[in-house]
């Protein structure tokens, strides 16, 4: 482990921030650490229900994300409470950083879900990437957000994730 790293098993606080403000935070065990990828599992940290049509974040859902410190994205595999694999939910994002127990990731707004079976893989919030302003605001960010996009869609078509994640 490197020093950027933390010991296994412990509780990290992830927190999400978007546009500047925190828009959730919740307690994730740190699973993996190895100084570039950073894996945590939690419980779905939701209030109730997110049903997005093409699958439904519930109660009892246990997501494994992971988290790089040079890439623009998160991979999230999500699983039901019984263990069934629901699919992954990626986001588009600028390179975490896990400072002490805090692991802090800047939402772009860009998303990608590929389900379980591989025959969903959908581009999510294109709409409130282009409305949030950031290809004028920092347009170098805004072009590695699209090619994370791009990348991850194109991984996703290919036959999924695990390659990255292992």
């Amino acid at each position: 482990m490197s020093a950027n790293s933390a010991e296994p098993a412990a509780i990290v606080e992830v927190v999400l921030v978007k546009a500047g403000r925190t828009k959730i935070r919740y307690p994730a065990e740190l699973v993996h650490d190895d100084g570039t990828r950073i894996v945590v599992r939690a419980p779905w940290a939701g209030e109730g229900v997110r049903d997005f049509g093409f699958v439904r974040f519930e109660p009892g859902d246990v997501f494994t994300e992971s988290y790089w410190r040079d890439r623009w994205y998160s991979v999230k595999e999500v699983r039901d409470g019984k263990g069934a694999l629901k699919g992954w939910y990626c986001d588009i994002t600028r390179p975490a950083a896990l400072s002490g127990a805090e692991l802090v990731v800047e939402d772009l707004d860009l998303d990608l879900w590929r389900s379980a079976d591989g025959s969903a893989v959908l581009r999510l919030d294109e709409d409130e990437f282009a409305a949030s302003g950031l290809a004028r605001t920092d347009p170098d960010a805004a072009t590695a957000a699209v090619r994370a996009l791009d990348s991850l869609e194109l991984l996703a078509r290919e036959g999924g994730f695990e390659a990255l994640l292992v």
